[in-house]
């Protein structure tokens, strides 16, 4: 991503040579794009390749069907078999029904979906995409993005998306790389763009970005130390917490899987009681995983209980209290 002109979709262009690179290597599966030559080249863009323009680029003459197998046509694959592929991939960007409809029939987000299945039809390991939704009203941008989202989970494609802005950009991507004047100014998740910027542009690009929408649970976490066992008593419940200044603390079983959590006034009657663990803990604890966006957890921390980070199958692997949510947001304020 970057601003207008600093070059991203020249890049992105370098990768299939609809500009021709200059210098250095696209390396494909241990191959080097830039060396091939015009037939091998044709392979890989026809196979390899898939590109989704901004303006949509479909042919207006040809069907929603038409449109989609174009790419197979040109393939040499059998009509029947294109058809076969070209449903599918209409019926994955959620077109079914439309496959006879001519593409001025069909609203900007349709025809964007068309555009879509049609890169999607050959099935290649890359989809380039070129600000493929800024032309897009607001609400179909945002639906599109969601839409992409639940195709890559799905079909497992590495993409590259080209995009100018910032929202989308930390919506959509694993990776960022953003640019200035035709050089990369920084590389990284979203949450290292925006925690360890590179540099005083990036820090720039980035200010204003509502940072509770992209940190998330991992970020804020800290360990989970101590915890008792399920075995233990109430009395040793009682003494960590009084060796480490807290007023409650989680109960696990011997895999670390979180079972409850017991607070210090249960620990007190309980342990005067001569109950267990089992007996005075409770089960109902605030869990959520490490990728839960920070705004999520902000309402959950205000009554000030503990939140434990774990993962699908139980295990605890940390603990948000509201002290780390406010210090982390403090942090990114400095």
């Amino acid at each position: 991503m970057g601003l207008s002109g600093s070059g991203k979709s020249t890049l992105l262009r370098c990768i299939n040579r609809l500009i021709e690179p200059t210098a250095g290597n696209i390396i494909l599966d241990g191959e080097d794009v830039a060396t091939a030559d015009s037939e091998e080249l044709r392979e890989i863009r026809r196979k390899k390749m898939g590109m989704v323009f901004q303006n949509f680029a479909l042919i207006p003459h040809r069907t929603v069907l038409d449109n989609v197998a174009y790419g197979l046509e040109i393939q040499g694959i059998s009509k029947e078999e294109r058809d076969v592929k070209g449903k599918e991939a209409i019926e994955t960007v959620g077109l079914k029904g439309y496959e006879d409809s001519k593409t001025s029939q069909l609203s900007g987000g349709m025809q964007q979906r068309v555009g879509l299945a049609r890169a999607l039809a050959t099935d290649p390991d890359i989809l380039l995409m070129d600000e493929a939704f800024s032309a897009l009203d607001p609400l179909i941008r945002s639906e599109m993005q969601d839409e992409l989202l639940a195709l890559e989970e799905k079909m497992q494609k590495t993409i590259v998306f080209v995009s100018h802005d910032l929202d989308e950009a930390l919506k959509l991507g694993d990776r960022i790389m953003i640019m200035h004047d035709g050089k990369i100014a920084q590389i990284g998740t979203a949450e290292n763009i925006l925690t360890e910027p590179a540099d005083d542009y990036v820090s720039k690009f980035v200010a204003g970005v509502d940072r509770t929408k992209i940190l998330t649970a991992e970020t804020v976490m800290k360990r989970a130390d101590p915890v008792v066992s399920m075995n233990s008593s109430p009395k040793v419940a009682l003494q960590l917490m009084r060796e480490h200044g807290i007023s409650s603390i989680f109960v696990v079983n011997r895999e670390k899987h979180l079972k409850g959590i017991i607070s210090v006034d249960d620990a007190v009657s309980g342990s005067k009681a001569g109950k267990t663990i089992k007996d005075v803990m409770t089960e109902d604890v605030t869990v959520t995983h490490l990728d839960t966006p920070l705004n999520e957890l902000i309402p959950t921390i205000e009554n000030s209980s503990p939140i434990a980070v774990t993962k699908d199958d139980g295990k605890l692997l940390g603990v948000i209290v509201r002290g780390s949510v406010l210090g982390a947001l403090a942090i990114e304020e400095v």
